[in-house]
């Protein structure tokens, strides 16, 4: 089987942006990384392929996967044929947003002190 070509257009601190992080590691998948609040081309550019501005999206093989969770990315690479199911647990929630208590950590900029698990 070969690796999938995988684009993910991701925010810098995001629950679910680090929820599609978790499943890529815990598949150990290589893919390109797009932060959309680092570079605002890239919010623009995953705009255009997904015709929405809600992120994360994820482009696998050539199609686009729109406003998507760790859990579905999973789910949807499963039912495509692109993984074998793993029973491993990832390393932070997959299907969640960041927490209160993340958003005011960032707030507050203290980025380094924030923790994606539960």
């Amino acid at each position: 089987m070969n690796p999938p070509k995988i684009t993910a257009y991701l925010k810098t601190y995001c629950g679910w942006s680090e929820g599609i992080r978790a499943i890529f590691r815990k598949y150990d998948l290589a893919y390109e990384e797009k932060d959309i609040i680092k570079n605002p081309a890239f919010r623009w550019e995953m705009e255009q392929k997904s015709g929405q501005p809600l992120s994360p999206c994820v482009e696998i093989n050539g199609t686009m996967i729109p406003d998507i969770s760790g859990e579905e990315v999973e789910s949807w690479m499963i039912a495509n044929g692109l993984l074998t199911p793993s029973d491993a647990a990832p390393d932070a929630p997959i299907d969640r947003a960041c927490s209160d208590a993340q958003h005011a950590a960032m707030a507050a900029g203290q980025v380094g002190k924030i923790s994606f698990v539960s």
